[in-house]
């Protein structure tokens, strides 16, 4: 969807593991997040997100290619699948979108995009990295709603089922931005494709059972 305006701030949307924002703290500010396997650098301006709000994107998400983090399938988002998928808006600086977006693929933030493309013609293919599709999906508040996955579709990949650490720290990022309990996620977790086949609504609630409400973090 075409976005065609300045973007001093943009909205960043994630549907995966950012969703819980103590993880994307560790994107902004740096750190490593709990449950992780790797430090992040963080942004050249940490500070934190100037406001944040569960969003939905149209279409769905589905798990495929390994992850260095977590182990098993990533999150990807896929705008043609049926549905919406759940996801979580952080308004931040244009800059800051763009130190996301290199660490996402494990690089130092070290310049600023140019989002004139993606604000234009609502899609923009940087590069064949996982995470190096930008989408603009309409404007919230006069701001853009912009994300990023793969230059693949749902349909062009080997699915990868994700693993229960991945699947804690989504769940906490569900419930911290839509308030959803823990049946709701897994009922929403098992359906994914990915997921669906290799974990259902009944294993992924016993692997949250330990999660408390939307302050609760992952061990």
């Amino acid at each position: 969807m075409p976005c065609d305006i300045d973007a001093p701030l943009v909205w960043y949307v994630s549907y995966g593991s950012n969703m819980n924002a103590a993880r994307f703290g560790c994107y902004l500010a740096g750190g490593t997040p709990d449950g992780g396997k790797r430090a992040f650098p963080g942004c050249r301006d940490p500070q934190a997100a100037i406001a944040t709000r569960g969003h939905e994107l149209p279409g769905g998400i589905y798990f495929a290619t390994e992850s260095l983090v977590w182990g098993g399938g990533r999150a990807f988002y896929d705008p043609a699948l049926p549905g919406t998928a759940p996801a979580r808006a952080y308004l931040i600086t244009a800059g800051q979108f763009s130190d996301v977006a290199a660490q996402e693929m494990y690089r130092e933030p070290d310049g600023d995009l140019d989002l004139s493309a993606v604000l234009a013609a609502g899609r923009a293919e940087l590069g064949p990295g996982r995470y190096e599709t930008l989408l603009c999906a309409g404007e919230l508040d006069g701001y853009p709603v912009l994300t990023f996955t793969a230059p693949w579709s749902s349909t062009d990949v080997d699915l990868l089922a994700p693993s229960a650490a991945y699947l804690r720290m989504l769940a906490t990022g569900l419930c911290e931005a839509h308030g959803w309990d823990i049946p709701r996620v897994a009922d929403y977790l098992a359906t994914c494709p990915g997921a669906a086949g290799t974990w259902t609504a009944e294993s992924i609630a016993t692997t949250l059972a330990t999660l408390d409400g939307p302050e609760t973090s992952p061990a």
